[in-house]
């Protein structure tokens, strides 16, 4: 398996466990719903070899930011560590 790619799916484990450990309650509905459910898709398109272009996981950050403007969340620095390898893996 590419190193990155194990990267990107180590690092939505970490977003998914975050999601499930912290926002238990507040992942049922609303934006946070909709992160994990893109997130917990990703980990599943990934690992069954799906194509990478499938994964849905960028604009996460900004659908976070849009609903609760909380800037300091250290769920966004998780966010953005997935959103940056899944680019990088698009360009690469």
């Amino acid at each position: 398996m590419d190193c990155k790619k194990k990267q990107l799916i180590d690092q939505i484990k970490v977003v998914i466990n975050n999601l499930e450990n912290d926002y238990y309650n507040e992942i049922t509905s609303g934006v946070l719903q909709l992160i994990y459910i893109r997130y917990k898709n990703a980990l599943k398109a990934l690992e069954n070899n799906k194509d990478i272009r499938e994964l849905n996981i960028i604009g996460g950050i900004r659908a976070y930011m849009d609903s609760y403007s909380d800037y300091q969340n250290p769920l966004l620095k998780e966010l953005h560590k997935a959103e940056k390898l899944h680019k990088e893996l698009l360009n690469a």
